[in-house]
């Protein structure tokens, strides 16, 4: 695996947030020698056919870190999600802590500024965020030191977040009979995906790995949490060496066979902004439909 300056000796108190609505997992991550935290890829609630959007989830979250007297120092996203509209602002201004993206969070915003139209008063430099993460990159939780590894081919501005023996993988990977992510949205790469996977699959056979998404393949309860062994040994579409040209193969004619996701339209215009919703003129929120841009 390629060398990131990180030990990983540390584990770290990992809690789990299920959102029924949008099958993802949020997380609460905790330093065992301090109070300091982290929270992972967190949900905003959104009505979508009543244009309502609330935060009962956002509120769970925040409501365990104040029961547990915990200081909030990282809010972290693992990629620009098109499957539900993140609540970071919210919890920012509840709790405090950082905003953190990949860098390549400005391909994403350049892409989609244009599918839906931005004016000039649209930045498209991060500057939405407060920490832009290069591969490599290191930051605290508290005592805990953490990494981000860069992981594209879902999309560009892909990480996975390494804190302690856990990894916070996003949607390079799901449970092992989940396998893996589509690769079809603008800037996706099933070829980079592998690679990606590969880089993944590189950490220590223990490494604790956490999923965004889970669906509950062939009606089995919802999970979160494996390892990368159990990844190598049985991903449906990675595992047991199954080669790269395989898996782009797969991935190529699956991804053509799927639906948009059914927040995708929301779900970048708001997170692309580190979860503000856009307003129109006046100031109002205000999202944008467009047609056959997508």
């Amino acid at each position: 695996m390629d060398t990131y300056p990180i030990k990983m000796d540390t584990t770290p108190d990992v809690e789990a947030f299920f959102d029924a609505a949008t099958n993802t997992i949020s997380y609460i991550v905790k330093d065992p020698t301090s109070n300091a935290c982290a929270i992972i890829d967190s949900v905003m609630d959104i009505d979508y056919a009543a244009g309502r959007i609330t935060f009962e989830h956002a509120d769970e979250l925040i409501r365990q870190i104040e029961t547990r007297g915990l200081v909030l120092e990282w809010i972290i996203e693992t990629h620009v999600h098109a499957d539900h509209l993140s609540a970071a602002p919210y919890i920012q201004e509840k709790l405090g802590g950082k905003i953190g993206v990949g860098s390549k969070i400005t391909v994403v915003q350049n892409v989609f500024g244009k599918v839906f139209n931005e004016g000039t008063e649209f930045q498209r430099d991060g500057s939405q965020f407060d920490q832009l993460f290069e591969d490599g990159d290191t930051y605290q939780i508290g005592n805990m030191q953490a990494f981000a590894m860069y992981t594209p081919g879902h999309t560009p501005a892909c990480m996975v977040h390494v804190i302690g023996d856990a990894a916070f993988v996003g949607d390079t990977l799901f449970m092992p009979d989940g396998g893996s992510a589509r690769c079809d949205f603008p800037g996706g790469s099933a070829e980079e995906l592998y690679a990606s996977i590969m880089k993944v699959l590189a950490l220590p056979d223990k490494t604790r790995l956490f999923m965004c998404h889970d669906y509950g393949p062939n009606g089995r309860d919802i999970a979160w949490e494996t390892t990368v062994a159990e990844e190598k040994e049985h991903n449906i579409h990675v595992g047991r060496g199954k080669t790269k040209e395989d898996f782009i193969k797969f991935r190529t004619e699956r991804d053509a066979q799927l639906g948009m996701p059914k927040l995708i339209i929301p779900s970048l215009q708001v997170n692309m902004r580190a979860g503000e919703v856009p307003t129109d003129h006046d100031g109002n929120p205000m999202l944008k439909v467009p047609v056959n841009g997508l």
